[in-house]
């Protein structure tokens, strides 16, 4: 374990909007800078007491390139502090936060702003090379014969796009689209379409107990996302009532459409959120006379078959584990991301199995079977959503708010990232 605790002092997050809805008109910088701005104000830390502030983000705009430090000026820092965007894809909230703790761990600074946003929504559509050729020919063309002749160069196929939004979460390296990744894990590890169907239920039946609890109210804040007309969004609108395993077996698969299992009903949704925490260490915290909302105490990163990708979890836990000599019994709570009900699953399963710790690890021991009553207690991200660059933060706030609210003291947040990694942090309640 490092030698002194990460003190979370208080984090924050926006709502989670479906994307092309509520909070399609607001670009990632500015949905970032709404929810800092407001998580700083209401801290107990001066804008320029922060030594840096680091962002996860994944498709960076292209108005905005590092976002960080556009978002950093936007929200009220001074023009002094520095600000770097990161991006380890699903991970990257989760980044911009272990960036930090090293930071600190370094003596490089003793107060970060880190967090992480993406506004899934506006993630451009993209010429393809014919079009783009024809635009460039155009430019050069100095004549209006050459023009002309460019011009009637023109096919309609050209205007057939790139979906960005398609292209970031396909890995370059396999090929496949994640939740392709996610119809091998089913092969591998004989998961029914039942069985992700009834995960799935359980997140949105959970997330709609918290939200009408006024769980999410603690960690979230309103957005005003129409200022005209003053209309705000106070809640997190992917939550669906009234769901049942009915409905959801008639949604056909998604990925393969012919003999696949994953639906978008059993995937995690495509939302535009924003997250972000104050941090320094655990001492600089008492000095300060500041209670936190709890700690960083360790973290790993691992990586795996890009193929296998969802479960990165169960890599990075082991490697957790190992360092801290802790194991799943030790663990209150645990927080894995849902990008699919497939994946959580096949995580569960190869947590519970010998083969698989002797296949992979050399042990003859599994690593631990997770009680599914301390899983993603409050649902996850197939009832709120997956904005890729934000959800590691949002775990580590929801984790941290949970172990407060029940009195427990230590948890796992943990998720695969796309092109085959995985990141476990173990955090601990004041």
């Amino acid at each position: 374990m490092k030698n002194e605790r990460i003190a979370i002092i208080s984090g924050l997050r926006t709502p989670m909007a479906k994307s092309g809805g509520k909070f399609k008109n607001l670009q990632a910088d500015a949905l970032g800078a709404r929810l800092i701005r407001e998580l700083m104000m209401n801290s107990k830390i001066g804008f320029d007491e922060v030594d840096e502030v680091i962002i996860g983000n994944v498709s960076q705009p292209i108005h905005a390139a590092n976002i960080a430090r556009v978002i950093s000026l936007r929200a009220g820092f001074p023009e002094s502090t520095p600000a770097m965007t990161v991006n380890r894809n699903c991970a990257s909230g989760m980044q911009s936060i272990t960036s930090a703790a090293a930071k600190i761990h370094a003596n490089e600074g003793k107060i970060y702003l880190c967090g992480g946003v993406e506004s899934m929504s506006n993630i451009p559509f993209i010429f393809n090379k014919n079009m783009t050729g024809l635009f460039v020919q155009l430019s050069k063309s100095k004549t209006y014969i050459d023009r002309a002749k460019t011009i009637f160069g023109f096919r309609p196929a050209y205007l057939k796009p790139i979906i960005g939004l398609m292209s970031g979460l396909t890995d370059p390296v396999s090929g496949l689209m994640m939740g392709s990744t996610a119809e091998i894990l089913v092969r591998d590890f004989g998961i029914s379409r039942v069985e992700q169907d009834e995960f799935s239920l359980q997140s949105h039946e959970k997330a709609l107990l918290a939200k009408n609890s006024g769980r999410f109210a603690q960690e979230s804040t309103p957005i005003v996302y129409d200022e005209i007309n003053a209309e705000y969004l106070d809640y997190d609108d992917g939550i669906r009532e009234g769901l049942s395993l009915e409905k959801l077996s008639r949604l056909k698969p998604f990925f393969d459409r012919k003999n696949g299992t994953v639906t978008a009903a059993n995937s995690s949704q495509v939302t535009d959120a924003a997250a972000a925490v104050i941090l320094m260490s655990e001492s600089e915290a008492k000095s300060r006379g500041l209670t936190p909302l709890g700690y960083l105490t360790e973290y790993s990163y691992q990586g795996l078959d890009p193929k296998r990708m969802g479960l990165g979890p169960v890599f990075a836990t082991h490697d957790l584990f190992s360092k801290t000599g802790l194991s799943m019994n030790d663990m209150d709570l645990i927080e894995i991301n849902e990008a699919f009900a497939s994946q959580v699953i096949a995580c569960q399963k190869a947590f519970a199995s010998k083969a698989f710790a002797k296949t992979h690890f050399g042990e003859d021991k599994a690593i631990g079977a997770i009680n599914p009553n301390i899983l993603n207690v409050n649902g996850g991200s197939i009832a709120l959503g997956h904005p890729v660059g934000m959800t590691g933060t949002r775990l580590v706030i929801t984790l941290l708010h949970e172990l407060k609210n029940r009195n427990l003291q230590r948890g796992l947040a943990t998720l695969c990232i796309g092109g085959g990694q995985g990141v476990a942090l173990l955090l601990e309640a004041e």
